[in-house]
């Protein structure tokens, strides 16, 4: 037997439990991997809302983890999207991902099918490693395979703060970029000019922060939020740049079509990253020494609290789960 963070019902995180299951049996092509450190993400705490779909309890969720494979001393990073296809443009019909339907990290082991495992970047800690997958492979795709980013450019990214956002300035960052980064919170904003944000704007104090920026001034913006962040993005990105978005949480996006056809402006869709991207993305961490953004660490026995951290937007970078 085992412990596992598993869901039970729908309603928030603190429907999280800890309780003792069976160790999952690896099946032909996959591996067991005993997990040190798990850590949430945004579609976690969507899962215990309801908010996803496809949803199926009970269910131990979690899709980033670091661990040991069983009976090795292999140290090994799990890739949580599965089952991409052979496109490496889209993901396939039959992809799904670590942690909803099928049972995630949040738990003492894991089976995840061979294909899925990598060696652990040296010089990250076991925290650091458990804190990459997810969020790292969905900023590396729409930083450099969707947003095609490139030395001596500037990039905006709204709403720094969380785990995507956090890799998307360090990617930025490490590739030679300029990077501009907007934040409700101050503190975060000090927080992300300590990791080389160039340009820091809180637009409560500043509503109309686009204005801070400049018309013309952006090569790619990288958003998750919609709202009216896509009308504001489009009057600061130069003709012919790029606008990647990868989530929605306010939903919907209204904005004129004049400036975005009429400036020649890219507006692409992304989600998670192929095998390809993840495989670049752990050689461009390991190139260039990046060190995941940890925010707190928390007990097994206190993943309600954890989820809650981030159902709050308390959080800078990745929320991490110690596996005991």
């Amino acid at each position: 037997m085992m412990q596992a963070v598993r869901l039970h019902e729908i309603g928030g995180p603190q429907n999280l439990r800890l309780d003792e299951v069976p160790v999952p049996r690896a099946e032909s092509g996959e591996v067991l991997v005993r997990l040190r450190f798990a850590a949430f993400n945004r579609r976690d705490v969507f899962i215990t809302q309801g908010l996803y779909p496809g949803i199926d309890l009970p269910r131990i969720i979690g899709s980033d983890g670091a661990g040991v494979v069983d009976g090795t001393n292999g140290e090994v990073v799990i890739d949580p999207m599965l089952g991409w296809g052979d496109d490496p443009h889209v993901w396939g019909a039959g992809a799904s991902i670590l942690g909803m339907p099928r049972d995630g990290t949040f738990a003492q082991y894991v089976a995840v099918p061979r294909e899925n495992i990598h060696a652990k970047p040296s010089h990250l800690s076991w925290e650091e490693a458990a804190a990459l997958p997810l969020a790292g492979l969905t900023a590396y795709r729409a930083t450099f395979t969707r947003g095609e980013l490139k030395a001596g450019e500037t990039v905006l990214i709204p709403g720094v703060g969380g785990g995507v956002q956090s890799f998307a300035l360090l990617f930025a960052k490490a590739s030679g970029a300029r990077a501009i980064v907007t934040s409700g919170s101050d503190e975060k904003l000090e927080r992300a000019k300590s990791l080389g944000a160039d340009v820091a704007i809180n637009y409560r104090e500043f509503p109309d922060w686009h204005k801070k920026v400049g018309r013309g001034e952006v090569d790619l913006v990288i958003d998750s939020s919609g709202g009216d962040t896509v009308a504001k993005s489009l009057s600061v990105v130069r003709p012919g740049g790029r606008i990647v978005i990868y989530g929605g949480t306010r939903r919907e996006a209204t904005f004129a079509l004049f400036p975005l056809f009429w400036n020649h402006v890219d507006i692409r869709g992304t989600s998670m990253g192929s095998p390809q991207d993840f495989r670049a993305m752990l050689d461009f961490v390991s190139e260039h020494g990046v060190h995941p953004v940890v925010d707190r660490v928390f007990d097994m026995s206190d993943a309600a609290s954890a989820a809650e951290r981030l159902a709050q937007n308390d959080q800078f970078g990745k929320v991490v789960l110690r596996i005991e």
